[in-house]
């Protein structure tokens, strides 16, 4: 592959028309979001469904989701955080630049991976039990947990880097690299639950080696004449400058993630001190329901955020105006079908991830609760990247923090105290509504002097 032929591939980003970009660029990063949160998703269905002792193992492997979405919002920070900014170089015409973001991308997840396996080897146990395990799931979690912490390297290169394979509009390469993994582990997962009789240990397993095979390939290929982008040693060299801007647009995203993690710990605290087991079942379920249906617009944001940061980077700002409305409204027409789909039918979706009447039953009570807020948090989801793309840290970072910290943590807290359990599951709904309406309200006021001159200039 030539260096002329990656960036007429890459210029496209700027000529074709938007409805063949977004086809292109998007459809691929869809299924690829789709088919990885199938990692999460399979487990859990396989393991609800484990004869006798389903609900307690979905609720021991629900706990350590809190500690699996740290992990992995740390290479949020570089899949959203270094990615658009070498797109934005690359649009900027400069490859030395994006390739020593991509070089020190690559560095900082290693020393993530030795910092989090150190510290949640280390305190695991203790964890698991503040974040809502009981002695009736512990086990399960601590089953599941010590062998997902061994793939740490894997889960943080194959999140991490598969971004990069996505700006140089290769979205059909990085939906490889994702379903190499996640086909892998569907057929895994049952030989090793139940073939080998390793219940979750199984299922953990087959996580690890499959997140590995999408390492392999996502490495393999920026390693590779192909790639227009290449890790270099020389470019492995921490850069203050550089991982200062990387953090900078990539804190917002981290927190996302990371408080998605303290989210679950408050939520599931809450509900076993409220409710008990069953009630942080129903989280689990819910959370998995609402991760899959998140999926696909994660998947058109990740498409279309290169579009945007390349058009952003080459001053094209009428092609970014049409391009963030498709976006947005996208992600609010689609957001708002799917959560009306499962508000009307709750226990249906509810069946899906086990088979005990009584969870499901409670499923299906509170779920129209604990998702009526989603309606219209489809906004956030299209102006967030939005701001990303657009290389915005500060405004995305207050909207992250606005919906997580300020609001969805204390009145998960709060509002128990007058509703009982009823007020964990209410917290949620309050929060999207008041985030998605304030994050509306701050893209009206500012994307107009965002799209300036001066405004690019600053970018960096």
């Amino acid at each position: 592959m030539t260096a002329e032929t990656a960036k007429t591939r890459e210029e496209r980003m700027a000529t074709d028309s938007i409805g063949r970009l977004m086809v292109s660029m998007t459809f691929p990063a869809i299924v690829a979001q789709i088919i990885n949160i199938l990692y999460s998703i399979i487990d859990r269905i396989y393991i609800g469904h484990m004869e006798g002792v389903g609900a307690n193992a979905l609720t021991g492997v629900g706990v350590t989701f809190c500690i699996t979405m740290f992990v992995s919002a740390f290479s949020a920070f570089i899949s959203n955080g270094a990615a658009p900014l070498a797109a934005i170089w690359l649009g900027k015409g400069d490859l030395q630049r994006a390739e020593e973001i991509l070089g020190n991308s690559v560095s900082f997840l290693l020393i993530c991976t030795v910092a989090l396996m150190v510290f949640f080897y280390a305190f695991q146990k203790p964890l698991l039990y503040m974040f809502g395990a009981s002695d009736a799931t512990i086990g399960y979690a601590t089953d599941y947990l010590s062998i997902y912490l061994a793939g740490t390297l894997f889960v943080e290169l194959a999140l991490g880097l598969n971004a990069f394979i996505i700006c140089q509009s290769r979205s059909w390469t990085a939906m490889l690299s994702v379903l190499i993994g996640a086909v892998a582990n569907i057929i895994l997962d049952p030989i090793f639950i139940f073939g080998f009789r390793m219940g979750v240990r199984g299922a953990a397993t087959a996580t690890v080696i499959s997140q590995a095979l999408s390492a392999l390939w996502v490495v393999s290929f920026l390693m590779g004449r192909k790639s227009s982008l290449k890790i270099r040693k020389s470019c492995m060299r921490p850069d203050g400058r550089i991982l200062k801007s990387v953090f900078a647009l990539g804190i917002s995203p981290f927190i996302m993630n990371a408080t998605e993690s303290f989210i679950s710990i408050v939520l599931n605290h809450g509900l076993q001190v409220y409710g008990g087991d069953m009630h942080v079942g129903s989280l689990t379920i819910m959370q998995s329901i609402m991760q899959f249906f998140s999926a696909p617009m994660s998947g058109f944001t990740q498409g279309m955020a290169p579009i945007v940061s390349y058009n952003y980077g080459a001053g094209n700002f009428d092609r970014v105006r049409r391009l963030y409305r498709w976006m947005i409204g996208v992600c609010f027409g689609f957001r708002f079908l799917t959560t009306a789909t499962v508000m009307a039918f709750p226990r249906f979706y509810a069946g899906f991830f086990a088979n005990e009447a009584e969870l499901v039953a409670l499923t299906g009570q509170v779920m129209p609760i604990f998702m009526v807020g989603m309606l219209v948090f489809g906004l956030q989801n299209g102006i967030q990247p939005t701001f990303l793309a657009l290389g915005q840290a500060k405004i995305s970072l207050f909207i992250a923090v606005l919906r997580k910290i300020i609001l969805l943590i204390p009145l998960a807290l709060i509002l128990p105290h007058f509703m009982g359990v009823m007020g964990v599951y209410v917290a949620e709904p309050v929060s999207d509504v008041i985030s998605a309406a304030t994050a509306t309200v701050l893209f009206v006021v500012n994307i107009k002097k965002i799209l300036s001159e001066e405004a690019l200039g600053r970018i960096g």
